[in-house]
């Protein structure tokens, strides 16, 4: 892969994007992405596409270096299994900590017994998320897809609900679980999009937010999925 095009594309195949999906979620046509496949990735969006896939800007350009920072190699790779890995004298394993599995029972929340997702301690702790505050739920649509697969486990920091424009959010809206990036509108409407192309964008009032009992529950800081099956 010498060429930054081959790069973007080797990305997409990792997270199972299509270039027409990702078109779709960078706001550009496809023949925008066909143009970075074979021409390379444009300088003004070099540094936007490699935070948003987590790799060095200077290896997206290049090729040259590593290709993750280390912050996120020792965050997310030990961790991306359930099973803690092995330590050493050396370098014991990274404590874990059990987020509890919650859902949802006729509008409140509720634990299910002896379910959880053991995450890194100091994952929650880089991000500054109160332990006693996070919460796992599951994926409740398909709205966020490719993103966000429909029954990913989802872990949400529920001390988190000031709205940043673009982040990711659980709500509850008249008793149920929705999943959305949110953005701040015209007069302090909420506005709630999704990532599929069939879903135009919901504006909310404060008014409106009150009559249907539309509240942010928490920011969503993490999501896991294993595929169904095996392609083929």
């Amino acid at each position: 892969m010498n060429r930054s095009g081959d790069r973007l594309k080797a990305l997409l195949k990792e997270c199972g994007l299509t270039p027409a999906d990702f078109a779709v979620q960078r706001g550009v046509t496809s023949q925008h992405v066909n143009n970075w496949f074979s021409r390379g990735v444009p300088m003004a969006r070099v540094g936007e596409l490699a935070e948003l896939f987590g790799v060095h800007r200077r290896w997206l350009q290049t090729g040259e270096g590593p290709k993750h920072p280390r912050s996120f190699l020792h965050l997310y790779a030990p961790q991306a299994s359930p099973v803690p890995a092995f330590g050493t004298p050396e370098q014991p394993p990274e404590p874990l900590v059990h987020v509890p599995l919650h859902e949802l029972h006729h509008g409140e929340l509720s634990a299910v017994a002896d379910h959880h997702l053991a995450m890194p301690q100091r994952a929650l702790q880089t991000l500054a998320v109160p332990l006693d505050q996070a919460i796992c739920m599951m994926m409740p649509a398909a709205n966020m897809q490719p993103w966000i697969p429909r029954d990913a486990v989802l872990a949400i920091d529920l001390s988190y609900t000031q709205v940043v424009d673009g982040e990711i959010y659980a709500l509850l809206h008249n008793g149920r679980l929705r999943v959305n990036s949110l953005s701040v509108g015209h007069r302090d409407s909420l506005c709630l999009h999704s990532h599929s192309r069939r879903e135009a964008i919901e504006r909310y009032t404060p008014l409106q937010r009150r009559a249907q009992k539309l509240q942010v529950l928490g920011w969503v800081f993490h999501w896991s999925h294993y595929r169904q099956r095996r392609p083929g």
